[in-house]
């Protein structure tokens, strides 16, 4: 009875050991996917961005659904807004600028993460700030950041007053340590 005790119990352990060492694969492969590796591959190193984060931002914009398009018009895979992806096309000197264009994922990753290097250099590599500007726009992150009540010293937001903003921050940066540890040992 004991002897089949035991083998009822390492069995038990066994199912445990495998089901916990393929959860991180299983997450991976379905809710944390690494989409569009090529492109955002290529245009995080052209732009000197993590990949990991580049995908939280796809994956909070669009959940990597290229035809995506929101109710204030905001288009493909990083969720581009034509007005700023028409002003990105002219900064990026790409010819001939059109809505469609955003529909193209290799387009719209470009223009996407040549938008998040521009957050960077306008908020010093401040995380944050990247993620509520690529949100809110760089002219209410800046706005926020020359409100004492919001910022206390100029470069950091203690209150962000955009309910929707504070939710895509935390989104975005649970999605980025998620896509982190799940990536950890693996080769970009």
């Amino acid at each position: 009875m004991k002897s089949k005790k035991n083998k009822f119990l390492i069995l038990g352990v066994i199912i445990i050991v495998v089901l916990a060492s393929s959860s991180k694969y299983l997450m991976r492969d379905i809710f944390f996917p690494y989409k569009y590796k090529e492109y955002v591959n290529e245009y995080s190193k052209e732009y000197n961005l993590d990949p990991f984060f580049v995908l939280s931002v796809m994956k909070t914009e669009s959940n990597f659904d290229n035809k995506a398009q929101s109710h204030k018009n905001a288009i493909g895979l990083m969720q581009i807004t034509l007005e700023t992806g028409e002003w990105a096309a002219k900064q990026m000197g790409l010819d001939e600028f059109s809505k469609e264009k955003l529909f193209d994922e290799s387009y719209n990753i470009r223009m996407g993460c040549w938008y998040l290097n521009e957050l960077r250099n306008m908020f010093d590599g401040n995380l944050a700030l990247m993620i509520a500007g690529y949100n809110a726009g760089p002219g209410n992150v800046n706005k926020w950041l020359n409100n004492s009540s919001l910022s206390q010293n100029g470069k950091d937001l203690s209150y962000i007053p955009f309910n929707e903003t504070k939710k895509y921050l935390d989104k975005v940066t649970t999605y980025y340590n998620v896509y982190k540890y799940l990536y950890s040992n693996s080769k970009k």
